[in-house]
């Protein structure tokens, strides 16, 4: 009899593990996801050289940081080269494309988390660091902080070779229209942002923002925050959110996705569903998430009209993302 079950249990095990693959047997070797800002982005009110502008630097940037990782890079590597390429386009809510505040000067901010041992930096209210992701990233491996502000961050960026520039680099004629029509009436939200499995297992994440058009002086959103706008933990997943900040603090969007994960056995997509689509859509919160799990699944969930995306998998499976459609 025991002969008999020990034979029957081992003839369940082989169909298992043959005909039942793993997670762990179907992961990708690597996987990238991108974001350029969520909000009310309607095909009917983008011309036809703007989208190919915005499809065609989405995928500049995605092959910026797939580059790291087929090459076995990290993805903190990864995420760092992705934001970069958004960051130095005056496309995106980040670097180069900042948005003004009602005082009429860019003040940007960042963050960026390695998941495999939870180190994290960033800055915020910074006017002359070209690369504000480049900030954020001394601020993890340079100092004993997580973050820092204005004056401070842009001294440590001074110190550590990065390169500063004129206010008047960022200018750019669209976003300066933003700012005078936002006199009349408050724009809202955009961000850049990337997060990435690396060959190694690892996850990381990176977030870059001008913040809200006509904000406040002094006003940080949720780009910058830990666990609001950034968080990447090796157990669960990498997150990078955008949308409007403030709910997104409140709420500690991306480390709510986490704890979901980590506490209530959800799936990643699950989770993702549960804070964007009904905590968040609840209270009037509106933005989004990108998202890749440790098993290399992947998440592009929001609640907006549109959300500037983007998706490579090791496998070659891409897509470039702009509608809710």
């Amino acid at each position: 009899m025991k002969l008999r079950f020990s034979v029957l249990f081992l003839i369940f095990v082989l169909v298992y593990l043959f005909g039942h693959p793993s997670a762990a047997q179907n992961k990708p070797d690597y996987v990238l996801v991108i974001h350029g800002g969520a909000g009310t982005i309607l095909k009917e009110n983008m011309t036809p050289e703007k989208e190919k502008a915005y499809m065609e630097k989405l995928g500049e940037a995605l092959n910026a940081g797939e580059r790291v990782l087929k090459t076995g890079g990290s993805s903190l590597d990864a995420v760092t080269q992705a934001v970069l390429v958004m960051e130095n386009s005056p496309l995106f809510n980040a670097g180069k494309g900042a948005v003004y505040t009602a005082a009429g000067v860019n003040e940007m901010d960042a963050s960026i988390m390695n998941g495999k041992d939870m180190k994290a930096g960033a800055v915020t209210g910074v006017r002359h660091i070209k690369n504000p992701i480049l900030g954020a990233r001394a601020v993890m491996e340079e100092t004993p902080h997580v973050l820092l502000t204005g004056a401070g961050a842009e001294e440590l960026a001074r110190k550590t070779g990065l390169e500063l520039v004129d206010s008047s680099y960022f200018f750019t004629e669209s976003r300066w229209n933003s700012y005078l029509r936002a006199k009349e009436k408050i724009e809202k939200h955009g961000t850049a942002g990337a997060v990435a499995l690396d060959k190694q297992g690892n996850l990381a994440a990176a977030t870059s923002t001008g913040g809200m058009t006509y904000k406040m002086k002094g006003r940080v959103g949720d780009s910058p925050i830990i666990g609001a706008g950034t968080y990447a933990d090796n157990a669960t997943c990498a997150v990078s959110a955008t949308g409007h900040g403030e709910y997104f603090m409140r709420y500690v969007v991306a480390y709510d996705i986490t704890a979901l994960m980590k506490y209530k056995s959800m799936s990643l997509q699950q989770a993702a569903e549960e804070v964007i689509m009904h905590k968040l859509k609840a209270v009037g919160g509106d933005g989004g998430i990108i998202a890749v799990d440790k098993d290399g699944n992947v998440s592009m969930t929001f609640n907006t009209p549109g959300m500037y995306r983007a998706y490579v998998r090791s496998d070659g499976t891409k897509e470039v993302l702009i509608y809710n459609n």
